[in-house]
């Protein structure tokens, strides 16, 4: 854990040292980390049917933050959950949300 955290401040720094093209104000984020190990808590006591959301790292326009997972509404949706996850495109890294399906 202790090593992920120095890698994580790391990049984060250099992150920092990075400057964009002369031709462009666009800045793209380095490659994502890999996700932190989390135990899935016990969910909470709740009427509702409830999905578990792994965490992921969001960018914050200096550096990526650790978002811890959570239980999320799971009522009124398709029967598949597909949890977020991070997409490379032609512009960068994009953050693709949770979501149901069906």
């Amino acid at each position: 854990m202790r090593q992920l955290l120095v890698a994580f401040f790391a990049t984060a720094m250099l992150t920092a040292c990075g400057t964009p093209t002369t031709e462009t104000t666009t800045f793209t984020p380095p490659p994502v980390p890999a996700p932190l190990m989390e135990t899935m808590p016990i969910p909470p006591v709740s009427g509702e049917r409830l999905q578990w959301q792994p965490g992921h790292w969001n960018w914050n326009g200096s550096g990526y933050v650790w978002q811890p997972g959570e239980y999320v509404p799971g009522t009124g949706h398709g029967p598949l959950f597909q949890p977020g996850y991070w997409a490379q495109t032609p512009s960068g890294w994009v953050w693709q949300p949770a979501r149901w399906t069906s």
